[in-house]
């Protein structure tokens, strides 16, 4: 059968675990993914303020094969700590990359601005995002999650409305699973001007992020930014992954072609404010078979459909997401006149 698997999220590719956590105060959160085991990883980062750890690892020509897990947070680069969490979870159970008598949990990570949204970032001397991504770890599942006001998504902002986190998955008849999860704090907007509704709607699956169509506004689309892009410091960060035998190199054209799904949804995308990051993971658990079994077909085919999954992981994040302070949730808005 083919559609979005049993959960439309990316805990649909077998072996991998999702985990978040929230400081409600400070308004901020922490989403780590963990594989079960060792994956390959790569990354493809657009816009002009990024914020990440450990991606020159990523790079096909390092000599690191695999991750242990990665890490998207919130609280800008005070949120990069959040991976010194997860390393420290990680050293505890014993996972990571083995060198002589030591293990070294390899984690990268990406962060999103959320500093501006009204919770209390007086902190002190120790910021939450390490103690954070060890609770992330710690609280790791495989099967279903929350989406919306949740991990990284939980303070961010969607141009004018409340971001959140979401997430999407695709399953091909022969076993082929290819899947997304995107924190949305995009600094241009993730609906088309007028009637409101979401860029991501020619690819909603179902109604799964609440059936509207985009009907476009009457006579010629605005070309301009929206008035709400000029908010500026945000990012949208997420995961792609994969149960495709793909090596680092081949990830790195999948993140290349996932961030078209990030076009696709959020107008406009990868501005100098922004930092989007997108990594692509493989569990690597099925194998192509037959005539079709061509690195560079299968490179493509996995590359169209997260591009697909990301788009509906946008609408599914801001759709799913709750009021939080003065940013207002897609359904509260939708009704206001």
């Amino acid at each position: 059968m083919t559609g979005p698997g049993p959960h439309n999220l990316i805990t649909d590719v077998p072996g991998l675990a999702v985990g978040h956590a929230v400081d409600e105060k400070v308004r901020s959160g922490v989403t780590v993914i963990l594989p079960d085991r060792r994956a390959a990883c790569s990354v493809d980062i657009r816009g002009g303020g990024s914020g990440t750890r450990e991606t020159d690892l990523l790079r096909p020509e390092a000599m690191m094969p695999a991750v242990d897990a990665i890490c998207l947070s919130g609280g800008s680069a005070f949120g990069l700590d959040a991976a010194s969490g997860a390393m420290q979870w990680l050293a505890k159970h014993k996972r990571g990359y083995a060198i002589r008598e030591f293990i070294v949990p390899i984690v990268p990570a990406a962060i999103l601005f959320d500093l501006s949204n009204g919770g209390d970032k007086d902190w002190g001397e120790e910021p939450p995002y390490r103690r954070l991504g060890y609770a992330a770890c710690a609280q790791a599942r495989d099967g279903g999650f929350a989406l919306g006001n949740v991990g990284a998504g939980y303070g961010a902002a969607a141009g004018k409305l409340k971001g959140g986190l979401g997430s999407a998955s695709w399953c091909e008849a022969d076993g082929l699973i290819v899947a997304a999860m995107v924190a949305v704090n995009a600094v241009g907007s993730v609906t088309t001007p007028g009637d409101g509704g979401f860029w991501a709607a020619p690819y909603e699956q179902g109604d799964e992020f609440g059936g509207r169509p985009m009907a476009m506004p009457h006579g010629t689309l605005p070309l301009g930014i929206p008035a709400e892009s000029r908010l500026a410091g945000h990012t949208c960060i997420g995961v792609v992954a994969t149960n495709a035998a793909l090596d680092k190199a081949a990830l790195r054209h999948v993140a290349t072609m996932a961030h078209d799904g990030l076009a696709r949804a959020v107008r406009p995308v990868h501005t100098p404010f922004d930092g989007d990051a997108l990594f692509a993971l493989s569990t690597a658990a099925w194998k192509e078979q037959g005539e079709a079994a061509e690195r560079n077909w299968l490179i493509a085919r996995v590359g169209s459909i997260a591009a697909d999954c990301v788009a509906r992981a946008v609408a599914r994040g801001v759709w799913s997401a709750e009021t939080l302070g003065a940013y207002a949730s897609f359904r509260e808005a939708s009704r206001q006149p």
